[in-house]
């Protein structure tokens, strides 16, 4: 399905008739990043510089009250919606979609606002799940490698498990299935762009939490942003400066999208990494010992997911990494970890995590202080250490391998975008950097905790049993008289 269009000219024609106010501001071209806002005209102290009515809010809260307008998008909503806030904003804006691109000649829904202004909207997304296969190959390497792969699985299962929960309705199944000519009203590709808008544009309001607010998601992100938004007593949007900002007549307004996110994070939700962001991250999922018995039972404890978070200030030669997984990975029966399943007051049962008899199921993730004055604390931090600068290097000679672009497995190299070709490479060359600097860290601390009486001592027994047991073997094996 082709997405329609609007010229961003009558955007403010469609604002004017929704009730949507921005006198000091305009939507215009910015050069190197598309459409944003600007300042126009002069500035009030007491007039914000957009205010939107907070019927044009698209939020969970939006959707339901839609459902009740519009029978058959109740009707699905109630066959693959209430999955997550997430999802049902997807459906809704599908729905528009296929209202405004007017491929489908049967009754779809009711029109609203978002019938038009999702004519506004790009038609592509820099974010990952929109680049090509070889764009995507550009990404082997780095943080997102994995990730996007995941991302692309899980969008595309996603997809068809609502084809196929919809097909039950005739209106959505001729809707999400494919025509005799192999086209359809709505696609996957349709869904995947849906997500990355929705991704790249949703806002997290004080008052009505994730949300799409029309006109205020033009807005471009800078570190040094010069307006805010938030929600006033009448539960509008309104855009408001920064009290310590100062906005020239045709400069640009710009708002934070967090200036502590990992390039690859950016990358990943917004299509494009700030070179100007304050911290430089990463972070790597990290895997249980294969040959752990407790391997199910930690990863079922921790609850969060398994990884490695690598960080520095900008501008500082200081690197931190944080794993609190590493830590419950590392720590073993003998040590003095246990699960137990219990019945709780209810009659249910529960497992539950004990160290030297204590239960600390609610400080799974806090292993590292929970060690701490306890003969087996070092040992335990070297084997901690060793398992993430093994992970990290890992990772390093992977990002290296593929840093030349003869390398992957590409077919035409000229057919690739050079904002894809520059921001895989941006964010290679700043987890290299980030990898090499920790792991040199790391081989640091690992050699000061090899030096430790404790893991010396212990390492001496270990090599006793260990010539113990070979003797042991020796002499229990037959004489040979040939």
């Amino acid at each position: 399905m082709a997405q329609p269009g609007l010229p961003i000219e009558t955007l403010p024609a469609w604002a004017l008739l929704n009730g949507i106010t921005f006198p000091h501001v305009k939507v215009a071209n910015i050069e190197g990043k598309g459409f944003g806002v600007v300042r126009d005209g002069e500035l009030k102290p007491e007039v914000p510089l957009m205010t939107v009515p907070n019927s044009l809010v698209l939020n969970v809260q939006a959707v339901d009250e839609y459902a009740k307008e519009d029978k058959n998008f109740k009707q699905l909503l109630g066959a693959v919606g209430h999955h997550s806030a997430r999802r049902d904003t997807l459906l809704f804006l599908l729905v528009q979609l296929v209202l405004a691109s007017k491929t489908h000649q049967a009754p779809v829904g009711v029109s609203n606002p978002w019938t038009e202004y999702i004519k506004f909207l790009p038609k592509t997304v820099l974010v990952p799940t929109l680049w090509t296969e070889d764009e995507r190959l550009l990404l082997r390497g780095t943080s997102l490698e994995s990730a996007v792969n995941a991302k692309m699985t899980a969008i595309t299962a996603e997809f068809d498990a609502v084809r196929e929960a919809a097909s039950s309705l005739p209106i959505w199944n001729d809707i999400l299935w494919p025509y005799e000519d192999g086209n359809s009203a709505a696609s996957l590709r349709s869904w995947i762009l849906l997500d990355a808008l929705y991704r790249s544009r949703a806002l997290e309001l004080p008052k009505s939490g994730e949300s799409m607010v029309p006109c205020i998601d033009m807005i471009n992100h800078s570190t040094r942003a010069s307006a805010y938004y938030d929600e006033n007593s009448k539960d509008e949007v309104v855009l408001l400066p920064r009290p310590d900002s100062s906005i020239s007549p045709g400069e640009e307004v710009t708002i934070s999208y967090g200036d502590a996110k990992p390039a690859a994070e950016m990358l990943f939700s917004y299509g494009f990494i700030d070179p100007e962001a304050t911290v430089e991250s990463l972070v790597l999922p990290l895997e249980p010992f294969e040959d752990d018995p407790l391997a199910k039972a930690k990863l079922f404890a921790f609850k969060d997911l398994p990884k490695v978070l690598v960080a520095r200030d900008k501008g500082s030669s200081a690197v931190s990494w944080n794993s609190p997984f590493a830590y419950l990975m590392c720590v073993n029966e003998e040590d003095g970890l246990d699960f137990r399943v219990l019945q709780d007051s209810v009659g249910g049962r529960q497992l539950r995590v004990f160290w030297r008899e204590e239960d600390v199921t609610d400080r799974i993730g806090d292993f590292e202080t929970l060690i701490q004055n306890y003969e087996v604390s070092t040992l335990i931090k070297l084997r901690v250490v060793t398992v993430v600068q093994e992970r990290l290097q890992q990772q390093l000679e992977r990002a290296q391998s593929f840093a030349d672009l003869a390398s992957l497995p590409i077919g035409d190299v000229d057919l690739m975008r050079d904002e894809c070709r520059q921001a895989a490479s941006l964010l290679r060359r700043i987890e290299t950097d980030l990898l090499e600097v920790v792991i040199d860290d790391l081989e640091k601390e690992r050699r000061m905790l090899l030096a430790d009486e404790n893991v010396v001592a212990y390492l001496g027994s270990m090599e006793t049993a260990e010539s113990d047991l070979v003797g042991e073997e020796a002499s229990n094996e037959p004489d040979d008289f040939s």
